[in-house]
């Protein structure tokens, strides 16, 4: 197998401070960018923090910026790249620096804390609870979120402004909503939750979180955008908001 050196740029340090250093090490055909980092650990630096499990694109550890697009390692191949070409690697800049690659995604586990969980309806008379295909078509897709936060990292409303991170749950989240709003068995009412508490009007639907997904979730248009239209429909509709008074609700 043919190998070649490869220069990468990779960010040391922890929340005091830091910088990137050099390195030098083969890349052999088929690596991926995980993979040279785990070469940097083994002959230059053995103490580089780098989070990682499955190394399959499925477990969502290892995310961080490769020349500045936040990505998986583990699926960012390096012959994505000129022969020459320097490659950084940056841990995600929306998150805190606990050391090197590797960030403080606690946020993003406390907002999960705050979605009431999927409270199914009753049985029917049979004993059953049905659903009709397209129902359940529509929800799936949201359940292929691997928890990488590329998402949340990319978003501009929390990247670039720590302060809305007290009012503004991010993508991630919204695509949870979407899969308990839409879900045709859940009873649990999260349209004023959505609207206050996961500050869903922050989002003005840049797209640039469905760019990043590595799972193709149509982030915006099928979560975020329909989740809007509900909370216009529920709040801001005079005359859906006729209806429910006239109905005594």
């Amino acid at each position: 197998m043919a190998t070649q050196e490869v220069k990468m740029r990779v960010w040391r340090g922890d929340a005091k401070g830091g910088a990137f250093r050099e390195y030098r090490v083969p890349a052999g055909e088929g690596m991926v960018v995980l993979d040279v980092i785990h070469a940097i650990q083994a002959t230059h630096a053995s103490d580089l923090a780098v989070r990682w499990n499955c190394k399959a694109g499925k477990c969502g550890s290892c995310s961080a910026e490769i020349n500045g697009k936040p990505r998986l390692m583990c699926m960012t191949r390096m012959d994505l790249f000129r022969p020459g070409e320097t490659i950084t690697v940056a841990p995600m800049k929306t998150f805190p620096i606990i050391r090197d690659l590797v960030t403080d995604v606690s946020f993003n586990f406390e907002r999960a804390k705050r979605i009431p969980a999927f409270k199914p309806k009753a049985k029917e008379p049979d004993g059953t609870r049905r659903m009709v295909q397209e129902d359940i078509d529509r929800v799936q897709e949201f359940h292929k979120c691997i928890e990488c936060f590329l998402c949340q990292n990319v978003c501009h409303v929390i990247r670039d402004h720590e302060e809305n991170k007290k009012y503004f749950a991010g993508p991630r989240f919204f695509v949870r909503l979407a899969a308990l709003e839409m879900h045709p068995l859940d009873t649990n009412d999260r349209l004023e939750l959505t609207k206050e508490m996961a500050g869903l009007g922050f989002c003005n639907i840049t797209k640039c979180c469905t760019e990043v997904c590595p799972e193709h979730i149509k982030i915006t248009d099928n979560a975020i955008i329909p989740l809007k239209e509900r909370v216009v429909d529920e709040f801001y509709d005079p005359l859906a908001r006729l209806l429910r008074k006239i109905g005594g609700k």
